[in-house]
């Protein structure tokens, strides 16, 4: 176990699984809390749990309970789904920390027994933002987040132009967001876009810098932005600890399945633009056929009205209603009162 700075790194051993070859899997990753104990987070205890944890995007309180509707266990908020949803403007750095903080509270309530983690940029800007942002995903519910090293204002990862900061910048931004963490129960991911600075030796800066933003604090760390499947190969042989990466449609990165990723070292594989691609596709399609034909034909691809509300949760909260009085010719539950101290 390597002990660097004021935390642990994962260790790492080898465990069988029943369906492929041996792979390393994260067996004892833990961080330390301030009074130096050894503490787990829940996303560690879900990387255990699952070996490579598979972490769908959402964008919205509704793609959230969908989400959890189909048994998923984890959740990412992406800041590029929602400048899209909630602003209707790309991933250019015009959505702001507060926004975002809200956004994830919205949807943290929705899915209280889903651990959400949030896309928080690049902090907002200095350290003391950073710690501010931090603070602010804690209280809006969420369990971790990204932290990345671009330039402001920063861009999509897979769109030209990205620059980044230099690395002790952010060494010292993953340090004080690690301080803002404190003993909370809140995964720290670092994410480089060095990749994209440079074709002969970007692949090589990004590998140095996330194994030394996981010496800086972070719990585990992410390359965004491999070019092909050698390189994913490269940054799962090269990288330490506990390993992210990212598949987005259409991406500079080559699609993979989870087992394919799980089988390079991979511990956590985020899809997080795929659920707001496949609905702004349907809204596209559905759109499109009411202009045309002024209806919808094909009926198929629409929840009823019925199976809507099962999915929001309308008969419970109509129960609710009826419990605490509100329906008429009910049954009422009566609570006792004290009476006024003094007369108004």
């Amino acid at each position: 176990m390597i002990l660097s700075g004021d935390r642990l790194h994962a260790h790492i051993c080898v465990n069988a699984c029943p369906s492929r070859t041996k792979r390393p899997v994260a067996s004892k990753a833990f961080t330390c809390s301030a009074n130096g104990a050894s503490r787990k987070t829940t996303i560690h205890k879900l990387i255990e749990q699952q070996s490579t944890l598979l972490i769908p995007g959402v964008h919205d309180a509704l793609s959230a309970k969908v989400l959890a509707h189909t048994g998923h266990v984890s959740a990412f908020v992406s800041g590029y789904a929602v400048s899209a949803t909630l602003l209707g403007e790309p991933d250019v750095g015009l959505l702001t920390p507060p926004e975002m903080s809200r956004k994830t509270s919205q949807i943290c309530m929705s899915i209280p027994q889903i651990p959400v983690i949030v896309d928080a940029d690049t902090g907002g800007g200095n350290v003391l933002n950073v710690q501010r942002t931090i603070k602010q995903f804690i209280a809006a519910g969420a369990k971790g987040c990204t932290l990345e090293d671009q330039k402001w204002p920063k861009k999509s990862g897979s769109v030209r132009g990205k620059q980044v900061i230099g690395m002790d910048e952010h060494i010292a931004k993953v340090a004080a967001a690690r301080e803002a963490i404190g003993d909370a129960d809140f995964f720290l991911i670092a994410r480089t876009d060095a990749r994209a600075t440079s074709s002969k030796r970007g692949l090589d800066e990004a590998i140095n810098r996330a194994n030394i933003y996981l010496d800086a604090g972070a719990d585990a760390s992410y390359v965004e932005g491999p070019r092909s499947i050698e390189e994913l190969k490269e940054i799962g042989k090269r990288q330490k600890g506990l390993k992210a990466c990212s598949m987005i449609y259409g991406s500079t990165t080559p699609l993979q399945s989870l087992s394919e990723l799980s089988d390079m070292g991979y511990h956590m594989v985020f899809r997080p633009l795929s659920a707001l691609y496949a609905a702004t596709k349907t809204l596209l399609d559905t759109y499109a056929q009411m202009l045309e034909v002024g209806k919808v034909t094909d009926l198929e691809q629409l929840l009823t009205f019925d199976q809507f509300n099962a999915l929001v949760g309308m008969e419970e909260k109509l129960q609710y209603e009826e419990k605490y009085g509100r329906g008429e010719g009910q049954e009422k539950l009566h609570v006792k009162v004290p009476g006024l101290s003094r007369p108004i």
